[in-house]
Order: C-alpha cells, then sequence, then structure tokens
C-alpha cells in the first residue's frame, strides 16, 4: 500500500510547494515557577497558556509540548491512514485517532501510543492492520518523531 504524497502522481491537483508552520512562545520567570503563552501564527487560531506544572503534572487549563505533538501526530495519521486506504481503493468513511505522548521529567519524552479505530467499508482486518502499521511508519510527523518509541493499537470498526 505505503504512503504516497497526495501532492505528486494521479490524485494531485496543480502544483505544490513546501509549507512551512509557525507558532512562537514567550515564556516569563524561570522553569519550575514562570509560565508562558504559545502563539498559533500561521493559523491564527490563537494562543494557549503553558507553565512546567501543566507539562509535569496536571494540566490545569494549559497546554504541554506534549500536547501538542499529541495534537500534530494523531491528525497527521488519520491524514496518512486515510490517503493511504483510499490510494488502496478502500477509502475509509471515519478515521479516529488518539496519540498518547509520555513525558517523564528528567528524562524527556518516552514515547508515543497511538490508537486508531476505523470504519473502512470492504477492507479485512489484516488490510486494515497493514495500512495501519504503514501510515505509522510514514507519517510525517511519525518520522519526524522517530528518535522515541512510537507503538500502535488499531481497531476496525
Amino acid at each position: 500500500m505505503g504512503y504516497r504524497d497526495p501532492h505528486t502522481g494521479p490524485h494531485a491537483k496543480g502544483t505544490t510547494v513546501a509549507t512551512t508552520r509557525t507558532a512562537h512562545t514567550v515564556w516569563e520567570g524561570d522553569l519550575l515557577k514562570g509560565n508562558g503563552v504559545v502563539t498559533f501564527d500561521s493559523s491564527g487560531i490563537g494562543e494557549q497558556p503553558v507553565s512546567w506544572p501543566s507539562r509535569a503534572e496536571q494540566a490545569n487549563g494549559k497546554t504541554s509540548p506534549e500536547e501538542l505533538i499529541a495534537a500534530a501526530h494523531s491528525s497527521c495519521y488519520s491524514m496518512a491512514l486515510s490517503h493511504g486506504l483510499a490510494g488502496a481503493g478502500t477509502p475509509p468513511t471515519r478515521v479516529e485517532t488518539k496519540a498518547d505522548v509520555t513525558f517523564q521529567p528528567g528524562t524527556g519524552i518516552t514515547g508515543i501510543h497511538l490508537t486508531v479505530r476505523a470504519e473502512v467499508p470492504g477492507l479485512d482486518e489484516p488490510g486494515f492492520q497493514a495500512a495501519a502499521e504503514d501510515a505509522k511508519k510514514n507519517c510525517p510527523v511519525s518520522q519526524a518523531l522517530a528518535g522515541t518509541t512510537i507503538t500502535l493499537t488499531a481497531e476496525l470498526a
């Protein structure tokens, strides 16, 4: 099956160029007592507060780098799986992906677990498992995060 860039090949529409997405953070104070604000510049979707306690303890209405990675990974994986399935002639009607990013203070990110459940008419379980593993291996965010262990639980609905 394999992930193929949707901007090349028979499904490509027009010419595309590389894109750059931008966010910035302003941090005030030291690590433990300070806090910051992450601003999503490219999309303009707003700002989110961030702090060490929201990263290492409870979120309490603030985000963390790990939550932002989880959002990026779950959305990218869903797109890659959907694209791979459609390219194989079995487009999904629904893909739901959860990414759990584990952070251990003093160590860093120790792993990411993806959980996906999809509705794919006409696809058997072995075919779905193969497509799910292929998307895990080839989604651009998985590739960017290759330095950490990424595991997968996939369920065909």
